[in-house]
């Protein structure tokens, strides 16, 4: 499906692959355009809904200047996934075994390692842990690099919270694949918050008037920008490692439960809350920060995850112009997280999760799957940005 529908009012337009648009994320898209360091245009995915900050679900392309807010506290957030050489008929009657065997390899929630699982992964980290905050002694409510570092060791390989999750899914061929979802953890949303407190300090500092605070941004040529270009991309390193160890853990959990298996050579890992550095789009070299987007370069393969007890699929980019060739990032928000919690009961969880070996508890409900946009829905408003590759159904969900 082409462009929906274009909003001509700001500085530049907004162009919409949808016409299932809240009012909040309409005005918070307007807000965005209304940047004077917006190149071209912003483009809003099939998932767009309104976000802390910036509103998921938008690609946002800047010139000489990085809105941290937009990149978020999640920094590096995204998803892995990989393909088995199982296939349906060989997993056990009951999955019980199989999700308690993830839940006890993989710490969930704000719970981490005792010690960090990879140290080769992380004495590869450690040598810009002191750079990332050059010029920036109190980064992270006040502590300092090795304090950040800490939390960075225990939490290597872990799943956090929220809609955070590993899943074991079917594809339409009745293979098994294992996907999971994650970003950088405690020690991105340190970065994340120091920065963008920076960021409202340097605006108001310079006099730079935004229609919302959250919207302050870092100027190239500036320390805090410089700071910033070298903190985010150490967390999205981080962000990338943490699933990149999170899959080899799981892997290790599975092989204690299931028939011997092999990977294949179908694997792909893809941030979906970053900034990219130096994208050139529309004749010019910009900086493109997507916030619940994916890159969709032509031929890239990417993941967009449904609901538990729905859909995900794995895509191939088109290489979209338009979208500055990206994509959806999932189905996207159709009710707020606490508004979900009041809504749904346990029952109504069992029904939306049938067939799935999951958690169906209330403590849940903020996930349930009517939370959520129709997946088909949205892959259908991204016809013209992605193909189809496979089309996964989860049978196991682990929720952080």
């Amino acid at each position: 499906m082409p462009i929906a529908q274009t909003i001509t009012k700001g500085r530049v337009p907004v162009q919409i692959w949808t016409d299932d648009i809240e009012h909040s994320a309409f005005e918070q898209l307007l807000s965005i355009s209304q940047l004077p360091i917006i190149h071209h245009h912003v483009a809003a995915m099939p998932d767009v809904h309104f976000g802390i900050g910036a509103t998921v679900g938008s690609v946002i392309p800047t010139l000489g200047a990085i809105i941290p807010s937009a990149v978020g506290v999640d920094i590096g957030c995204g998803m892995n996934a990989v393909r088995l050489s199982l296939r349906a008929d060989a997993l056990p009657d009951s999955l019980r075994e199989v999700r308690t065997a993830i839940e006890k390899a993989i710490p969930a929630g704000f719970n981490a390692h005792d010690s960090t699982p990879d140290r080769s992964i992380m004495k590869a980290l450690e040598s810009g842990v002191d750079r990332i905050v050059d010029g920036a002694p109190k980064l992270g409510r006040n502590k300092s690099a090795r304090d950040l570092w800490s939390t960075a060791c225990g939490q290597l390989g872990t799943l956090g919270g929220g809609n955070h999750f590993i899943e074991l899914c079917l594809d339409e061929n009745g293979a098994v694949w294992i996907m999971l979802h994650s970003g950088s953890r405690g020690v991105g949303n340190q970065i994340g918050r120091y920065f963008i407190d920076q960021a409202k300090e340097d605006c108001a500092a310079a006099g730079i008037s935004v229609p919302n605070r959250d919207l302050s941004y870092l100027l190239e040529g500036t320390q805090h920008y410089d700071d910033y270009c070298r903190a985010v991309s150490w967390a999205q390193e981080y962000a990338w490692r943490n699933r990149q160890v999170m899959l080899r853990l799981l892997i290790g959990a599975l092989r204690g439960v299931l028939p011997p298996f092999e990977l294949t050579s179908e694997a792909v890992n893809c941030h979906h809350n970053y900034v990219s550095l130096g994208e050139t789009h529309f004749g010019r070299s910009v900086h493109v920060t997507r916030k619940g987007a994916i890159s969709a370069r032509l031929g890239e393969l990417g993941i967009i995850p449904g609901s538990m007890g729905t859909r995900s699929y794995i895509v191939r980019g088109k290489g979209n112009a338009d979208s500055f060739c990206s994509c959806s990032h999932g189905a996207g928000r159709k009710l707020p997280r606490g508004k979900a919690s009041e809504t749904f009961t346990e029952a109504d969880i069992a029904v939306q999760t049938a067939g799935v070996e999951c958690r169906k508890d209330r403590g849940v409900a903020d996930e349930a799957p009517a939370a959520y946009k129709d997946i088909d829905v949205v892959m259908a408003h991204q016809s013209d940005l992605v193909e189809i590759v496979h089309t996964l159904k989860q049978v196991v969900c682990v929720k952080g």
